[in-house]
């Protein structure tokens, strides 16, 4: 049998010369492929006895086990020279930024906005207040009494709070907004309310999170006409 140092020499200089996978994968095949010198070698042990089983079995699967470990360090080096002369060879700025595409709004951030350009055209402000609102802003103001329905757990979402703190709700309407508006600002009034509100209330029909656009226009001489003006123009604008 043909000396292992020898084997192992003459194929870690070949595979070490080799500069192409074609010509690799060749090294492989007459190495340790199917009818390869080095499986050639260990189909042989079956003839061997006992004791030279025992002495050339582990030296020829180590050999074989180096052998292919060094193909395939060799097979990622060129792989990865291959891959950088394609990048000194590509015609595209790999340096440039990516174009990313964009996200689109959501339709009732879309819906909420083309009301907002539609009712600012017609000369009115947008007034936006917190989610998180006090008792006053929410009830209190807004003509809601004590022991009102509305007022009750199942309707409204209470933030917990000590005893000696302003009770707090997530707002069931944009109308405090209004009241805020009445306190900080003089007539004449001219705004809309738009914003997410929350009610205790789930179906099919309904969700615990929606929202509202509210109007208030205070000035004098107002009356219903002038609010049917607003309606038929927001309405034939908007579905236009």
């Amino acid at each position: 049998m043909k000396n292992i140092e020898t084997i192992k020499d003459k194929y870690t200089s070949i595979i070490y010369n080799t500069n192409n996978l074609k010509d690799l994968d060749k090294v492989r095949i007459s190495a340790v492929g199917k009818k390869g010198e080095i499986s050639c070698m260990l189909q042989e042990i079956g003839k061997m006895s006992i004791d030279q089983k025992k002495q050339m079995g582990p030296l020829l699967n180590s050999l074989k086990n180096d052998i292919i470990n060094q193909i395939d360090q060799k097979k990622k080096e060129l792989e990865n020279i291959a891959i950088d002369k394609a990048l000194e060879n590509e015609s595209i700025d790999m340096s440039l930024p990516i174009n990313l595409s964009e996200g689109t709004l959501h339709p009732v951030q879309q819906v909420m906005e083309e009301m907002a350009v539609i009712f600012s055209s017609m000369g009115f402000s947008i007034a936006l207040g917190p989610d998180i609102e006090d008792d006053f802003h929410n009830f209190t103001a807004l003509n809601f009494p004590p022991g009102h329905p509305a007022r009750d757990m199942h309707d409204t979402f209470f933030m917990s709070s000590k005893n000696d703190e302003i009770k707090k709700v997530l707002r069931t309407h944009t109308s405090p907004v209004q009241i805020r508006t009445m306190i900080k600002d003089e007539p004449p009034i001219r705004i809309i309310a738009p914003g997410r509100t929350f009610r205790c209330d789930s179906d099919q029909t309904h969700t615990p999170m929606f929202h509202q656009v509210e109007g208030l226009y205070i000035d004098k001489g107002i009356h219903m006409g002038h609010l049917k003006g607003v309606l038929m123009d927001f309405v034939s604008k908007f579905f236009e």
